[in-house]
């Protein structure tokens, strides 16, 4: 099936997910079977169409629960906040969120967003869940509130790195985004050769977020001959690269990191996307042999929204928490914040409808979730 660009829309919000200023929502008691979760994602910015699309996926799961009795007879609300993407705005959406009394934080997005935002969380105890792009240091398994759906930085670069070794790529460089995504990342790959007694990078280069401005970069790894160059960055920054690093003549393999965005590096670069390694960390939106995929569809199919890969992983978080409330009533408790840990701690093999989840994997454990595929420039995916 064609590789299609995706309609990012936050419409028809029903009662089970809703985005307002910080100010709107009153100290009204909660329903005694409703969980309320704070999110904070980039609506507006640089990652704006990540954010939608992940937001978007958490909320059709949650509308989809709620119209037939919710987890095991509790709804769940999102209290959904937009950050822009910048972490000071993320720690003050957290800040405002555990204020309101939510059961827990969801879903925050952005490397520095999600860091901030538990520096928050952790003095207050609140359960951290289901972080899109957190550092490697929210992997710590002595974070005991911090719950992953998302394999972490370290699992993409290993596997990345593992793929240019099978090639007999040695001489590869780095380029990133100059900020805790691109820095994390660029250590990540670092140490995945080390852990993989790999030659070392020979070269690195760090540009500026979300921008075209890659000529520095261009000209500091195009001198280094590199056969393969790995990315951290966003879409807008990786097309520039791709393009102007092309444009000066490299030949070699491009791979970059789950999260660039596949949908919106697709809509930026077109059929100029062939060849392209993409990390990806959950199934493909259009791979219908798994049956959570399937189920995924069908409840998309009732809304205006498109398939994408990040509206699966939203789409994935909240089904993964849904679990969590009814393994909490199961065991004859309440999804309160005990019961709730409690719940995450026991899924660490949940198979979910053709897909495992474990929520606190040790270091290299996901690699093998991670999918690497290439997009051909009539829009398939391929793995």
């Amino acid at each position: 099936m064609a590789f299609n660009r995706r309609k990012l829309l936050v419409s028809g919000l029903s009662a089970s997910a809703v985005i307002a200023s910080p100010g709107v929502w009153g100290q009204a008691a909660k329903s005694s079977h409703k969980v309320v979760l704070g999110q904070s994602v980039p609506l507006t910015g640089a990652a704006d169409q990540i954010g939608l699309a992940y937001f978007n996926g958490a909320k059709i799961c949650f509308d989809a629960l709620n119209a037939k009795n919710g987890a095991s007879g509790y709804k769940i609300e999102i209290k959904g906040l937009d950050d822009g993407y910048d972490p000071k705005r993320a720690a003050a959406n957290a800040k405002n969120l555990i204020g309101q009394g939510v059961d827990a934080l969801f879903g925050f997005a952005g490397t520095a967003s999600c860091d901030a935002a538990y520096a928050v969380a952790k003095p207050a105890g609140t359960l951290f869940f289901a972080p899109f792009a957190a550092s490697d240091a929210l992997h710590d398994p002595a974070l005991a509130n911090v719950f992953h759906v998302r394999p972490s930085l370290a699992d993409e670069a290993y596997k990345v790195a593992r793929h240019c070794a099978t090639l007999n790529q040695d001489r590869i460089a780095v380029f990133a985004e100059d900020d805790a995504m691109g820095r994390a990342g660029l250590a990540a790959i670092n140490q995945a050769l080390v852990d993989l007694k790999r030659p070392p990078i020979v070269a690195s280069a760090l540009s500026p977020v979300n921008s075209d401005k890659v000529e520095a970069a261009v000209a500091e790894l195009i001198k280094a001959q590199p056969q393969a160059i790995i990315q951290v960055s966003l879409f807008n920054s990786a097309t520039a690269f791709i393009r102007k690093m092309r444009k000066a003549g490299f030949n070699g393999q491009f791979l970059t990191f789950s999260v660039v965005g596949i949908d919106p590096l697709f809509s930026a670069l077109g059929k100029e996307i062939g060849g392209i390694v993409i990390s990806q960390v959950v199934p493909s939106p259009r791979g219908t042999n798994i049956p959570l995929i399937k189920e995924y569809l069908e409840v998309l199919n009732q809304t205006d929204q498109s398939p994408s890969y990040e509206s699966v992983e939203g789409y994935i978080a909240a089904r993964s928490f849904a679990e969590g409330v009814r393994r909490s009533v199961a065991d004859g408790g309440t999804p309160d914040r005990k019961g709730l840990q409690k719940a995450f701690e026991s899924m660490t093999n949940y198979d979910m409808n053709g897909f495992r989840i474990n929520l606190r994997p040790k270091k290299y454990e996901s690699v093998r979730a991670i999918d690497l595929v290439t997009i051909t420039p009539d829009g398939r995916v391929l793995r």
